[in-house]
């Protein structure tokens, strides 16, 4: 039975990526916050269905000699980097908290298998902020980055890392470049789930008004589960590479708000405000990714635009009447 090592397992991608995981037969470990103990009933929502079948490690990945340990004891065969601070600031507050957490803990975990066990194959999850103001749009594996983002800054960083342990050190090192995707799990924080919980609250009469920033702006989004699954994908392959995880179609803030809020029979325009407070500067190019080297590898998208934001509605719906 193949081991996998998961940190992060407690988000969106994390139990996504765990569930799969066990249906494949594997036995899998995950790192977790120590506060998510503490906490349960919040902070491992996402795992509840699954977690007496996964072994919990609570620790932080930016501990060298912690990362070390559970390495070393568990022995893993695949180890998917999927924890970060994901909240993307394009100011530049908090670096070394930011670096720490997104290159430092890769950098912790890399050393460790090459000591441990280098035939141990590793994933990380990178993303469309390392393009930051992209040069071209579509981007593809061979378009230059352009972090505008400490965040960014930090998942290229990581990237260049796992690119010296793959061609230097003979490591399996695959970075799978993920734009914007979506599922019931996402966080409050993001603004498609503010749209989301915003729609359903005032359909209950809960709320009155959606306030959002630059509706104009837009994004590849896609499906989370499509995305995990193009992980493993990408991970079975004889050859470590890395790969662009998108869907290559761009919609806008509006269009997200305008169908969700139409799947629960209302009119976006009604509720609608506008704060500036939440614009963001536009890209001269749009993050838009071309998934054509993943989709030769047999990889496809499982879900439309409409279809994911319906499964996050009526999620939301779930919540609210149970």
């Amino acid at each position: 039975m193949k081991k996998a090592l998961i940190t992060g397992i407690g988000g969106q991608d994390g139990s996504i990526l765990a569930e799969l995981l066990l249906k494949k037969g594997y036995e899998v470990y995950g790192i977790i916050k120590r506060e998510a103990i503490e906490n349960p009933n919040l902070k491992l929502k996402n795992i509840a269905s699954i977690v007496n079948d996964v072994e919990l490690i609570p620790m932080s990945v930016t501990d060298p000699m912690a990362v070390y340990k559970a390495i070393k004891k568990i022995h893993p065969d695949e180890i998917y980097h999927l924890a970060a601070s994901s909240f993307v600031s394009y100011e530049f507050e908090d670096e070394v908290a930011m670096m720490n957490s997104n290159f430092n803990s890769t950098y912790y975990l890399l050393s460790s298998i090459l000591e441990i066990n280098k035939e141990c194959k590793f994933f990380f999850a990178g993303s469309s902020e390392m393009f930051g103001e992209p040069f071209e749009s579509p981007q593809n594996e061979n378009s230059k980055f352009n972090p505008k983002s400490m965040y960014g800054i930090a998942k290229v960083s990581s990237y260049y890392l796992l690119k010296n342990f793959r061609d230097k050190k003979g490591l399996y090192t695959c970075t799978g470049i993920m734009y914007n995707h979506e599922s019931p799990r996402r966080k409050s924080e993001f603004v498609t789930k503010k749209i989301i919980e915003t729609a359903v609250r005032i359909k209950l009469g809960k709320a009155k008004e959606l306030v959002l920033g630059n509706l104009d702006a837009v994004r590849d989004w896609g499906y989370a589960p499509d995305y995990m699954n193009a992980a493993l994908l990408i991970m079975s392959q004889p050859q470590p590479d890395d790969y662009i995880i998108a869907t290559g179609n761009l919609h806008s803030v509006k269009q997200f708000a305008e169908t969700a809020f139409k799947l629960v029979d209302l009119n976006v325009d009604d509720y609608l405000k506008i704060n500036t407070k939440y614009f963001r500067a536009s890209e001269n190019y749009p993050l838009c990714g071309n998934p054509e080297k993943l989709k030769d590898l047999g990889w496809s998208t499982s879900k439309s635009f409409t279809e994911i934001i319906q499964l996050m509605i009526d999620e939301e719906l779930t919540n609210h009447t149970n």
